[in-house]
């Protein structure tokens, strides 16, 4: 029933002379995780790779180097500092577009090769560089009052292209000229933008896409008249700002959607008909090599049924190419990729249970399934023309790690290309030849290398040793290395999970131990994997020494194991969830070293809501607990990601309260520690205030730390060391002391 595999290679026993891991030093530079890069691409040309890292004085200080394949040497091209000093000043759209994309870091935070690999773009202070291969320096392309966002090259790299002010603007980079492709954005219309749920729930960062001929631009015209305003209190440390915002709350109206194509040249523009319901998302646009044919994603607005449309602009003609239906929801993708010999194109379905990649002609037939099996595909990562091979990353071989795969566009055997026992993601040169490996153990930070197709290393792009020198190796004698292991429930799902146990467990098993239970629980993510968790798992370290055993379970609803292990929360979000979470508790009862009565509960954002679930609905199971940024109803989250689980709230009420955490709230018998980022957008700051409310008139004790200024993650040095402190001071008084 219950089994567990130790991953990595043993680790050295404690000895007395090591290095305690402090959170002050978890925050310090130079960075625990080591110089492994980030961003790192392969040139269209297939000569270098460049890649972002940090600077030693500071690890979120971000410049762009390169590592010139032929000659194998290493070089900084550019120094954010010398192109942009003093404090780096956002506009609210870019806070937004970086909070959204998981951005973090100053200077040089994102970057974008031409399509020819002679130039690179990459925004900065909210204006944009152009970097010429051969030539010295970067020209600065925009230098504006306003702040432009969305800034990307164009296909054969003649334009730049961006939004400003809600318009779409191109600008000719050798003559200057710039073009305004639409002139009627304002007020409740944005041209060319993604909206809050697309950005956020979507995984649609832009509005725009180029023709490959980049002749023509795609744009969508949003209009959020529709969409409630609500007015939301930013509350910073000297100042209370109040944000009226157009916030789609479940069951309310979304934005109006409309696409169109417009000439560069002649400025002529052509409207596409979405269909007569309007109340639809446009999920992904796409335009087929043919630089005619423009391709799009149109989902319902219950997220049952995904089309893929294609838009011919020579006869104006619209053709369905396919239909994805489920009786909860499709989950979208960005796995569309056009074969331009073939007529063809991969798309990936989770239609048989799993997600895995299929071959369709360009009119929408189904040529083959390429992959199949009880595993699913990760995502596509490169497709070799040339030698008829399709390399994707999956989980084939074990849900706990990512790895490359290939497999012939005839169909037939799986490859793996990557090495087992280590979490990789790969980036691909532009014919398939080369791939930069990006690869992590739970017990080791990133290492980066460049290897051929077949997966042998060409050479290390940053092997990262832990060894003398590296910033980690002076914690090493008293790492602790996690277990890794299966439960099977009443009911027999097999659950995933991970424990760290201190040495003095190990050394006195009878000795009874404190349990902090670290959690997410939310669909669309993953915590238990063979993976480096950052800072995160090195606070896990510091509890470990502390005498703490550290368990994570990734109950149902959770992702990678199948869409049959996500679909039991369908309009049941916080039921199956805590029950799985139980069961991970009745496994740690087992344990002679666990004190049952000595559990504690951590999570932020969905494990947020779930710290609150637990300690609500299982109290017998857990002491104490701490929730982060948590949602407690899930009336006041936005429509496309709280209808694709719950339905709308307008039909499915009672579903949204048995949901909610309001009706289980009387039944707290633990410690409960609340905090909250008290500008943030995403989970709303109500969220807690009304919690605290419920919780006061119950007359129920509970504490709280609220953070001023800080959005959803809560970001910053200080605050990160501080919010560590408070997460682990509570649990010292709360569970140590019983």
């Amino acid at each position: 029933m219950k089994k567990a595999l130790l991953i990595g290679a043993a680790m050295l026993s404690t000895a007395l002379n090591a290095e305690t891991l402090t959170i002050e030093r978890i925050f310090s530079s130079p960075s625990l995780d080591g110089n492994a890069p980030r961003s790192l691409k392969v040139s269209p040309d297939g000569q270098r790779v460049t890649f972002l890292k940090g600077k030693q004085t500071d690890y979120e200080r971000l410049d762009l180097w390169e590592y010139h394949i032929e000659s194998g040497q290493t070089r900084m091209l550019f120094d954010s500092n010398d192109l942009q000093s003093g404090e780096e000043v956002l506009s609210d759209e870019e806070k937004a577009r970086r909070e959204r994309m998981r951005l973090s870091g100053s200077g040089i935070v994102s970057y974008q090769w031409s399509d020819d690999g002679k130039a690179l773009l990459f925004p900065l202070g909210g204006d944009v560089f152009y970097h010429k291969l051969g030539e010295k320096g970067a020209k600065q392309l925009l230098n504006t009052d306003a702040f432009e966002t969305d800034i990307k090259l164009s296909p054969k790299g003649n334009y730049i292209s961006f939004i400003r002010d809600q318009n779409l603007y191109v600008k000719h980079i050798e003559s200057g000229k710039e073009t305004a492709i639409t002139k009627e954005g304002g007020g409740n219309i944005k041209f060319g933008m993604a909206e809050f749920v697309a950005q956020e729930e979507m995984g649609r960062m832009t509005g725009y896409w180029w023709s490959p001929d980049e002749t023509k631009i795609a744009f969508t015209k949003v209009d959020e008249s529709p969409v409630d305003v609500i007015t939301r209190s930013e509350i910073y440390a000297d100042d209370i700002k109040l944000i009226e915002q157009k916030y789609p709350k479940a069951g309310t109206p979304n934005v109006l959607v409309e696409l169109g194509i417009q000439d560069i040249s002649s400025g002529d523009r052509t409207w596409v008909d979405l269909g007569e319901d309007k109340d639809i998302y446009f999920a992904r646009g796409k335009w087929m090599p043919n630089s005619t044919t423009f391709t799009y994603q149109w989902q319902t607005r219950d997220q049952q049924t995904l089309e893929l449309r294609a838009f011919d602009l020579n006869n104006k003609k619209e053709n369905v190419l396919l239909t994805e239906t489920s009786d909860t929801w499709v989950n979208l993708h960005d796995d569309l990729y056009f074969l331009k010999e073939k007529g063809q194109f991969i798309w990936a379905s989770e239609r048989d249970g799993f997600k895995h990649l299929y071959l369709f002609n360009n009119n929408g037939k189904l040529v083959k399934q390429l992959t199949k099996g009880d595993w699913v595909v990760d995502s596509v990562e490169a497709i070799d023309t040339a030698n008829n091979l399709l390399y994707f990353s999956g989980r084939k071989d074990t849900p706990l790690e990512s790895h490359v795969y290939s497999v012939s566009l005839d169909g037939g055997d799986i490859t793996r290309v990557t090495e087992l026992g280590a979490y990789h993601s790969a980036a691909f040169s532009k014919d398939a030849s080369i791939f930069i490996d990006h690869f992590s153990t739970v017990n080791s930070p990133a290492q980066v290398s460049l290897n051929s197709a077949t997966g042998k290393r060409i050479t290390w792009l940053e092997e990262n040793k832990v060894e003398e020198g590296h910033p980690l190796h002076a914690f090493m004698d008293s790492w602790t290395a996690p277990e890794f292991g299966d439960i099977t429930t009443k009911d027999g799902a097999t659950l995933k999970y991970r424990i760290y146990t201190p040495d003095s467990a190990k050394q006195n098993p009878e000795q009874k131990h404190p349990v902090i239970v670290y959690l997410y629980g939310g669909p669309h993510a993953q915590v238990v994997t063979n993976s480096w968790a950052g800072n995160r798992g090195l606070l896990f370290q510091h509890w470990v020494d502390q005498g703490y055993v550290v368990f994570t379970l990734d109950n149902r609803g959770s992702n990678y194991r199948g869409k049959g292990f996500e679909d039991p929360i369908y309009k049941k979000m916080g039921f199956i969830e805590v029950e799985d979470q139980v069961a991970g508790v009745e496994f740690l009862r087992t344990l002679p070293f666990v004190d049952a009565k000595r559990i504690g509960v951590h999570g932020h954002s969905y494990g947020g809501y779930m710290t609150l679930m637990t300690m609500f609905k299982a109290g017998d199971y857990f002491a104490a607990g701490v929730s982060g940024a948590p949602v407690t109803d899930w009336r006041l989250y936005d429509t496309h990601y709280t209808e694709r689980y719950m339905g709308n709230p307008n039909r499915d009420d009672d579903a949204y309260t048995a949901s909610s955490v309001f009706p289980y709230a009387k039944d707290l018998k633990g410690d409960l520690l609340i905090y909250h980022g008290m500008a943030d957008d995403n989970v709303l700051f109500t969220h807690s205030t009304m919690l605290y409310k419920h919780l006061q008139d119950l007359a129920i004790p509970f504490e709280t730390m609220d953070y001023p200024g800080k959005k959803h993650s809560i970001r910053g040095k200080q605050t990160g060391i501080h919010l560590y402190k408070t997460i682990t001071n509570f649990f010292n008084r709360t569970l140590k002391q019983l």
